[in-house]
């Protein structure tokens, strides 16, 4: 094997989500996925604390004066003592607010991606489409990715989401369809026609916006909110539990803030192409893996009128692995 095969046949894939980092890689001729929470809390430095922390393996580093745990055990150690976890990105990109925010990013990517194994090996990492919360830092977040990646030695290429979702999931129809991702920080949507990008555009009200406003509805605090969503609920109706009756009524609202964003944005643009065939759409992200949210959305995109024909609406066999899946695909293919 050629240097060259050697580096493009370990490439990876990388969703550099606002709740969650996940690594896709080939194993034995097979897809693998690996993630991380990107949260963190910050606890006082003692020597007391971090010495415990190394045994018991806590995944933390110290910066200044913090002691900062980061990752899955994060939430660990937000549940003990009933606070938020802190987020190092904000609507898709890093948060400007947050001091650690770079230092905890750096420190996740470069647990689950590891050095660089071989001479250009290859790294894909999404990157959101502009959109009004974020696009005066986009640029800065994006750069700021690549440099991480490129100091652990990967040649390292943004790819958009929304396109990256087309990349993991349309082998079948040549690459041709409307990727949607529907994370924490945004709503990713990108329109590809044989793996080129048309139509992108990202939307703020997503799963963030679900948990805060849920949250702010119930008292309740929004890290448990989100486990809560992410562990039992199910969109199928009101019942008696006021947190599940919160979250029936703004994933309503996200679903029809999407569809209405998707209508517009592909009515409005010029560039749209006349097909001669339906394509798919697909979904994928964790705020769309609760029951019944596919057929919400089907039912909210039925009742609206595009300016191309859709063949079917299905979500992604793996939604929360499918954008580091797409990376990992168009690395591959490069």
């Amino acid at each position: 094997m050629t240097n060259e095969e050697s580096a493009n046949s370990s490439s990876i894939g990388i969703d550099i989500g606002t709740s969650r980092i996940v690594v896709a890689r080939v194993s034995d001729k097979r897809y693998h996925c690996e993630s991380q929470l990107n949260a963190f809390i910050s606890l006082p430095y003692s020597r007391l604390t971090e010495n415990l922390l190394k045994q018991e393996n806590v995944f933390h580093e110290t910066i200044g004066r913090d002691i900062v745990v980061a990752g899955n055990d994060a939430e660990k150690f937000a549940e003990v003592f009933h606070v938020e976890t802190r987020r190092p990105m904000l609507n898709g990109v890093l948060n400007p607010q947050e001091p650690h925010s770079l230092a905890v990013v750096k420190r996740i990517i470069s647990k689950l991606a590891g050095p660089a194994t071989v001479q250009n090996q290859k790294a894909f990492f999404s990157v959101p489409a502009p959109a009004p919360e974020c696009e005066g830092s986009l640029a800065y977040h994006e750069a700021s990715c690549q440099q991480i990646l490129r100091e652990i030695g990967y040649e390292a290429t943004p790819i958009n989401e929304g396109l990256a979702v087309v990349f993991g999931e349309m082998e079948s129809s040549n690459y041709t369809g409307i990727g949607v991702s529907c994370g924490s920080g945004l709503c990713n949507v990108c329109l590809a026609v044989l793996s080129l990008p048309v139509v992108s555009f990202s939307v703020a009200r997503a799963g963030d916006f679900i948990d805060q406003h849920s949250a702010t509805a119930t008292g309740d605090v929004a890290t448990r909110i989100r486990v809560q969503k992410e562990q039992s609920f199910a969109l199928n109706g009101f019942t008696s539990d006021r947190v599940r009756n919160a979250l029936t009524v703004y994933y309503g609202e996200v679903i029809r803030n999407l569809v209405d964003a998707l209508v517009e944005h592909l009515s409005a643009s010029k560039r749209v192409p006349r097909l001669d065939n339906s394509i798919p759409l697909v979904i994928s992200g964790g705020t769309a893996t609760p029951k019944g949210f596919l057929e919400l959305f089907r039912k909210e995109l039925g009742a609206r009128e595009l300016p191309v024909q859709i063949s079917d609406v299905r979500m992604a066999p793996e939604p929360l692995n499918s954008t580091a899946r797409g990376a990992l695909m168009a690395a591959l293919c490069q």
